[in-house]
């Protein structure tokens, strides 16, 4: 009898600590990486799709903290690796999401300069995540289809240009088995939507930014769930 009372007792013990995992979820240490569509210049932070995934997640009853938002504004791969990057060994995140790359192609940097500057910073963030899967790569919005994109592609056929720097950012994540949330095809309706661009016709609004969450949100539930 004495066997099957402590085989009891060793079963229950294990429900018990079963259980208190499964009410007590590991809480999610978030940083958002990345240039002004990750900070979402044009809308106040509130408004901003690292904001509201993270209000969105807390409702589903998910533990997630956001650890702020680094991202700014005109920024390219080598001023996310110079400012960024450092916050990783600050803040210690164990879900990190990475939406860079705009201007690179704006300043002219071509798809093999990206593509070097990409892999080292996914190499830094993964060496230094708890778990290197939990890395959500996220495509490069298309800008020259808004009212002002056409002032900063300087002749070029953006959206193509675009297009390729995009596969570069999938095909990493693929070698890496990293998730991906493609907003690309969302942006181009910012073309034929003026709903969808903010004041400085350039940026998205405030409903695209929602937009863009909705596809993110999708994937960082894939990778908690």
């Amino acid at each position: 009898m004495s066997f099957y009372y402590g085989l009891f007792l060793i079963i229950l013990v294990r429900l018990f600590y079963l259980f208190k995992a499964h009410k007590n979820p590991p809480l999610i240490q978030f940083l958002p990486l990345g240039d002004s569509y990750t900070i979402c210049e044009g809308v106040p932070a509130a408004q901003s799709w690292p904001t509201i995934l993270t209000d969105n997640l807390r409702k589903q009853g998910m533990a997630i903290e956001l650890l702020g938002n680094p991202a700014v504004t005109g920024y390219t791969t080598d001023d996310l690796t110079r400012e960024e990057l450092p916050e990783i060994d600050k803040k210690k995140p164990n879900l990190v999401t990475l939406l860079i790359g705009v201007n690179d192609y704006v300043q002219g940097r071509t798809e093999k300069e990206f593509k070097v500057q990409l892999v080292n910073i996914l190499d830094y963030i993964q060496n230094r995540l708890p778990d290197k899967s939990k890395l959500l790569l996220i495509t490069i919005p298309d800008f020259s289809v808004t009212p002002n994109g056409k002032n900063y592609t300087h002749g070029r056929n953006a959206h193509k240009d675009i297009e390729l720097f995009n596969q570069i950012i999938k095909s990493e994540a693929k070698k890496r088995k990293l998730p991906v949330a493609d907003i690309f095809n969302s942006s181009l309706n910012m073309e034929k939507d003026p709903s969808l661009v903010c004041e400085d016709g350039l940026h998205p609004s405030a409903k695209e930014y929602a937009n863009w969450e909705i596809m993110i949100r999708a994937e960082v539930e894939k990778m908690w769930r």
